[in-house]
């Protein structure tokens, strides 16, 4: 089951986004989680990484540590006032995640590792018994919208700079016709 609340169109601080999808405790359901997070993730506009990163270590998680037969896991992201959090709430209350350093030639065991590296804050609530949500938060910085490419006008500097005018100048003139046009280019992004 798949909720979303929010328009993907409104961007104001005070807006609240949220998904949240529940998966059974597999690896199946654990790429899942990631691959509808990272959907999500482009449809509200916000960067991919770290976040899918996060999302797909806690879904692992989930389904590798506490797995339930017959019980699902929730993963959820919000966003809220320049913050996305990520959130899997899976039932293994009783069983808690704790960092530690594996061995250096262990195969897994540094998920927690990566999550805390990854991410501005992270941590576990207990939910109602028998229940715990893993959480993590990403500072969102807003993506600069990309800056229309000038374009030159008639009677700048740099209109025509192709080499229209060079033709009928004197030697002396062209070559400083050719600086002209090196200093278009590098202001303006203009090719010769």
């Amino acid at each position: 089951m798949i909720q979303e609340t929010g328009a993907p169109e409104a961007r104001s601080d005070h807006h609240i986004r949220n998904f949240s999808v529940q998966l059974s405790p597999t690896p199946r359901g654990a790429r899942l989680a990631r691959l509808l997070a990272t959907e999500q993730l482009r449809t509200w506009r916000l960067p991919l990484d770290p976040a899918r990163q996060i999302v797909a270590e806690l879904a692992a998680n989930a389904a590798t540590h506490s797995r339930v037969p017959g019980r699902d896991f929730r993963g959820t992201l919000y966003v809220v006032a320049g913050t996305l959090r990520i959130e899997v709430t899976d039932t293994r209350g009783d069983l808690l995640p704790c960092r530690q350093g594996p061995a250096p030639d262990a195969e897994s065991g540094r998920g927690l590792v990566l999550v805390e590296a990854l991410a501005d804050r992270w941590g576990v609530a207990q939910a109602p018994h028998p229940r715990k949500t893993v959480w993590a938060e990403l500072n969102l910085v807003p993506e600069p919208e990309p800056e229309p490419e000038p374009k030159p006008e008639r009677g700048s500097s740099c209109f025509g700079a192709r080499g229209a005018g060079v033709e009928g100048l004197p030697r002396g003139e062209e070559a400083a016709s050719e600086g002209v046009q090196e200093g278009c280019q590098a202001a303006c992004g203009h090719r010769p």
